[in-house]
């Protein structure tokens, strides 16, 4: 099963995007728009700056836990992951953004 993108509505009333593995798992996810069309400018980038190492910013959370944030070519964060018990559970975490993004499909759950 493909990766895909799903939008959506946070309880703010934001749209929101996160980016699910083929198993179902989410490994991306976006920050709050005002607009959809915000949203899937988001999406947009995220396919089209995935597929480069350079735009993962890998972190230590200050729990001792890994994540990554994917940033656009201005620097801007477009997407970031959940927390890892281990900086090889995010580095395969990145594989699979790399992986999934560019072909995903886009499910508007609204």
């Amino acid at each position: 099963m493909a990766g895909k993108f799903e939008i959506y509505t946070d309880k703010a009333g934001e749209f929101r995007f996160r980016l699910k593995a083929g198993n179902g798992q989410t490994i991306l996810a976006s920050e709050g728009y005002s607009a959809k069309s915000g949203c899937t400018n988001g999406i947009a980038s995220v396919k089209s700056n995935a597929p480069d190492d350079a735009r993962y910013e890998r972190k230590e959370t200050a729990s001792g836990k890994f994540m990554f944030n994917l940033k656009a070519t201005n620097g801007q964060v477009i997407g970031t992951s959940e927390s890892y018990e281990s900086a090889s559970a995010r580095d395969n975490g990145i594989e699979s953004v790399k992986k999934n993004a560019p072909d995903a499909e886009t499910v508007d759950l609204n």
